[in-house]
Order: structure tokens, then C-alpha cells, then sequence
């Protein structure tokens, strides 16, 4: 009787199994892999640069010519917005002077500073991640001042208007980078002595930023 019973609960159970569909499968824990937030990286924030140009000074007097070089420390303040985008303000103050030509017949001597400045947007392509290459477009002011004449006059040679230049900047740190660029000043015309002085200037510099 025994062994009847056991074998009428073994065909029920195995009856019952295979009408649930077989083997019951073990559950396995289902595990939740973390999302993990990456830390959005901006290329955004105020910098500083300092720089050595060459400031360039021609002018014309009633057909004389007069071309001036000035070593000069050019200190810069910008705030860049984005990769492709910033402001920046520069100043230049000339150190020394080289001259290239010196029409005696007009000028008696030539003591004299140079001194520039310039209010830029700055647009900007990303070559490569260290790589920049970048307009400047904006508005500046140059000057000389202390132009002497043979007749004993004297004249401060000046241009404002607009002002532009382009350069590249390669970046060895997060924080610092090293730039090369061309500024132009407007070229502009005046009256001196009753006659015309045209005035250009431009600049080549060669500097080191510094971003917070």
C-alpha cells in the first residue's frame, strides 16, 4: 500500500511539471549597472596674456617718408565664451625705436613713443584639440607722440578706427598656450603744418596666455 501511494504522488508531481511547462528554471538576480555622469568639460573662462611685439609706424608728409619700428610689451585681457568665440582687449607700449628712414630735409630729430591699444571680438576655429586659428575684429587707437619737425614744430602722429588681425595659438597645458598673430590698425590721414600726414601702423606679436 505503501509503495502504491508513493507512486501515485511521484506520477502526480511529474504530471504536474510537465502541464507548468517542464523544468522550472532558477531566477537569477537581475543586477543594475550604475549610469555613471561624465563631468561636462567647457572651454569657457576669462584668460590673460602678456607679449612682445614689433610696433610698426609709416607715415607720409607731403611725399616724405618716415617708418619707425618700436620694440614693445603688449599685455592682453579676454573672456572666451566658448571654443569658437571670445572678447579680448589688448594694450601695446613701445620700448625702444629703430628707424628705417629719416628724411633730414623734413625732420630735424625724432624723440618719440609709441604707444596702441585695441577692443576685439575674437572668433576662433579648433583645428586640432591643442591647435587654434583665430580672427581679430574690432576697434583700436595708435599713436606717436613727440614727432619733431626742422622748423621746430611737433606732432603726435595718431590713427583710430576700426582694427583687425589674425592669428594661431597652440595650447601645451589646460591652462597655458602660446600665440602668434598680425594686427592692423586703420590707416588715416591728417592735417599738420598745412600738410598731409598719413599715419599707418600694424603689429607683429608673439606671447603667452595664461586661462583660469
Amino acid at each position: 500500500m505503501k509503495k502504491l501511494t508513493l507512486s501515485l504522488a511521484t506520477i502526480l508531481a511529474t504530471s504536474t511539471l510537465t502541464f507548468a511547462g517542464g523544468d522550472i528554471a532558477p531566477i537569477e538576480p537581475i543586477i543594475e549597472t550604475p549610469m555613471v555622469v561624465e563631468e561636462e568639460v567647457t572651454d569657457s573662462g576669462l584668460y590673460i596674456g602678456l607679449g612682445y611685439s614689433l610696433l610698426r609706424s609709416e607715415s607720409k608728409y607731403d611725399g616724405h617718408d618716415l617708418a619707425n619700428d618700436y620694440s614693445a610689451v603688449m599685455g592682453q585681457v579676454g573672456y572666451k565664451f566658448n571654443e569658437y568665440i571670445a572678447v579680448e582687449g589688448r594694450y601695446w607700449y613701445g620700448l625702444g625705436e629703430e628707424l628705417d628712414n629719416l628724411d633730414a630735409g623734413v625732420f630735424g630729430t625724432f624723440d618719440s613713443e609709441a604707444t596702441a591699444w585695441g577692443i576685439y571680438a575674437k572668433p576662433m576655429y579648433p583645428v586640432t584639440q591643442e591647435l587654434d586659428v583665430y580672427a581679430l575684429v574690432g576697434y583700436g587707437a595708435a599713436s606717436v607722440n613727440g614727432t619733431k619737425f626742422s622748423n621746430g614744430t611737433t606732432a603726435d602722429v595718431e590713427v583710430t578706427g576700426l582694427s583687425w588681425g589674425a592669428g594661431i595659438a597652440y595650447s601645451f597645458t589646460e591652462n597655458f598656450s602660446v600665440f602668434a598673430d598680425y594686427v592692423d590698425f586703420y590707416d588715416d590721414t591728417e592735417q599738420v603744418n598745412s600738410g598731409n600726414f598719413e599715419n599707418a601702423f600694424d603689429s607683429i606679436n608673439l606671447g603667452v596666455t595664461y586661462k583660469f
